[in-house]
C-alpha cells in the first residue's frame, strides 16, 4: 500500500511539472522547486487522502515532507500500514 501511494504522489508531482522525468527518493521537492507554497496544501489534501486521515503538519516533522523518501517513511509510514524500500 505505501508504495502505491508514494507512486500516486510521485505521479502528481509529474503531472504538476511536465518538464521533469523524474524525480528521486532524495530529491528535495521544494529547493527543486517541484512544489511552491501554492502547492503544498494540495499536496497536503492528496497525502491525507491517501493516508485516509486529517495529517498533523508542525514544526517536528515539516521536513518530512520535503522529499519522497521522507514523505514515504514519515509522513505516511504510520497510516499506510507500514512502508516498503526500494
Amino acid at each position: 500500500m505505501a508504495d502505491d501511494a508514494i507512486e500516486r504522489v510521485r505521479a502528481w508531482l509529474l503531472t504538476r511539472n511536465p518538464e521533469v522525468s523524474a524525480i528521486g527518493w532524495d530529491e528535495d521537492l521544494i529547493d527543486s522547486r517541484l512544489i511552491d507554497s501554492l502547492d503544498f496544501p494540495q499536496l497536503l489534501f492528496l497525502l491525507e487522502d491517501l493516508a485516509g486521515q486529517e495529517l498533523e503538519l508542525t514544526a517536528e516533522n515539516v521536513t518530512g515532507f520535503r522529499t519522497l523518501r521522507g514523505i514515504r517513511d514519515k509522513v505516511l509510514a504510520g497510516v499506510t500500514g507500514g512502508v516498503g524500500h526500494e
